[in-house]
């Protein structure tokens, strides 16, 4: 069985890197991406099976390039977890009203990533397209 592919976006070299490894160590296959522009290049190359989206990025930020990757026949079948630091109340609806199929905040919790990462990925028994 093939593992499942993850895109990590994220401004912050350490956070990145962070993310990356605990995946990588969880036996997911991770690609990394540090602003929207770089995302945009690796999903149209590679198109992962989620994408862990830093909400404040440099230029297009996470929940900019949500929008525009859901309304994408091409890509909106892509599941999305909100990966941020700014958990103010109401924030979590803000990432879902913009496509997100998950919330996670950072810090992240290391022990827990890899199942919360799982959760997003089998949510409903759902496949890319959205079907079950």
């Amino acid at each position: 069985m093939k593992a499942a592919m993850v895109l990590v976006v994220d401004d912050n070299p350490v956070n990145l890197k962070l993310a990356s490894d605990v995946l990588e160590f969880a036996g997911y296959q991770v690609l990394r991406a540090a602003d929207a522009n770089e995302a945009l290049a690796l999903i149209g190359r590679t198109p992962p099976d989620l994408i862990l989206m830093d909400i404040a990025l440099p230029g297009m930020d996470g929940l900019s390039l949500t929008r525009q990757l859901k309304a994408d026949p091409a890509t909106r079948g892509i599941r999305v977890a909100a990966l941020t630091a700014f958990a103010m109340k109401g924030d979590d609806q803000k990432a879902m009203a913009a496509g997100c199929d998950g919330y996670i905040t950072k810090p992240i919790d290391t022990r827990r990533l890899p199942e919360q990462v799982a959760g997003i990925i089998c949510r409903t028994g759902e496949n890319r397209e959205g079907r079950p």
